[in-house]
């Protein structure tokens, strides 16, 4: 058997295999390293190939589990370079968006203090000198060319490399939860990616088909140490859970996820569609949990629900205002959706609720402790 034929049957046996794992934050880095071996990081990541890490900044405040933390970067890091990665080769990148500045939650949140413990620099994709490139996917796509009909622009520094992502485990008020395929949102696409909200399920499955495409090597680790239920994924209210997930099957990850938070993955659109095209294994009956298994059988009952600014957004995606989604979204007055929405996320939301809630996670729990020992 050739070296390249067994590489691609190590790849396939990852797929459909999630490793999860209780943690405390004692011992969260040394879990993480252990996680990933259980999920087969090194088989799914081709040695000496410069690897993305996809941090996940959803917010410029930090709001438990709503952004990447410092102790999941930290792991998924110490593990790489235990590993044989040198930390040139290992690229934190993130994307801006019109109503978050990724370069203040990456200070608010401490992911920079972890990039500087171990000299990793980050990659802002939004600036100089990251260019975008016109991609034609080889696969057939479901909704991205009549969304973009100019052409799929990526950012050209992706192409060659892998890629791990690092979300949270929490709710969305429009994928119903947000994980490994929803975190490339954040980085293959550029601001005008909110065109994609109204058809937000086709779009990940889209970009699932396309980082198969041009990413060598595919990996998530997924924090679930404080996981989030509610309107997310900003306004969710934070509850200590104390999992680890990693998988190289992007679609996996998310459907276990999906299931311990109470809800039936083949029910989400996004998580069905790519299982129905090959992307992955979304039906949980044929995953393979590995570690503690246990994980895989709870049921948190987590909820969704709305906040005034989501069912805004709703009623011009879906609702009464459908037939002006492009005026008021894509034209010169759509800079009034971004003000409204940080009127009311910045403004007023943060303010009376989330600090408070943030607040006391920070005094009353020990990841709390262990957040502000990344300061």
């Amino acid at each position: 058997m050739t070296e390249q034929a067994s590489e691609l049957e190590s790849t396939d046996n990852l797929q459909g295999k999630v490793a999860a794992l209780w943690t405390r934050p004692e011992t969260v880095i040394e879990d993480i390293e252990r996680l990933m071996q259980l999920a087969g990081y090194t088989d799914a990541l081709p040695g000496g190939v410069d690897t993305l890490l996809k941090i996940n900044i959803s917010w410029h405040h930090y709001y438990p589990a709503c952004s990447t933390t410092p102790w999941q970067f930290d792991g998924v890091t110490q593990a790489m370079l235990n590993a044989g990665w040198q930390p040139e080769q290992l690229i934190p990148a993130q994307n801006s968006t019109v109503v978050v500045d990724p370069k203040i939650g990456s200070v608010r949140n401490h992911l920079v203090s972890v990039a500087d413990k171990h000299g990793l620099e980050f990659v802002w994709l939004y600036e100089p000198p990251v260019e975008w490139m016109m991609y034609e996917p080889k696969a057939e796509m479901l909704c991205l060319p009549q969304i973009f009909p100019d052409g799929i622009e990526i950012p050209k520094m992706f192409i060659g490399k892998s890629a791990i992502h690092l979300p949270t485990v929490k709710t969305h008020v429009f994928t119903t939860t947000t994980g490994a395929m929803k975190n490339t949102f954040g980085g293959l696409l550029d601001n005008n990616r909110h065109w994609c909200h109204a058809r937000i399920h086709e779009s990940l499955v889209d970009l699932l088909t396309i980082q198969q495409e041009i990413h060598p090597g595919l990996f998530a680790v997924m924090d679930g140490t404080i996981a989030g239920t509610g309107p997310g994924p900003r306004c969710m209210r934070p509850v200590v859970k104390n999992v680890l997930l990693a998988s190289a099957d992007q679609v996996a990850i998310d459907a276990i996820a999906a299931q311990i938070m109470g809800f039936d993955p083949l029910r989400l659109d996004y998580i069905r569609l790519a299982h129905e095209r090959g992307l992955g294994i979304g039906d949980p009956r044929e995953i393979e949990v590995v570690g503690d298994e246990e994980i895989a059988r709870e049921d948190w009952g987590f909820t969704v629900g709305d906040t005034f600014a989501s069912r805004g957004q709703k009623c011009i995606y879906h609702g009464w205002l459908q037939p002006f989604e492009k005026l008021l979204l894509q034209t010169p007055i759509v800079p009034w959706s971004f003000a409204a929405s940080r009127l009311y996320h910045d403004i007023f939301w943060y303010p009376l609720i989330g600090r408070q809630r943030a607040n006391k996670i920070r005094r009353e729990t020990d990841w709390g402790r262990l957040f502000e020992s990344y300061d």
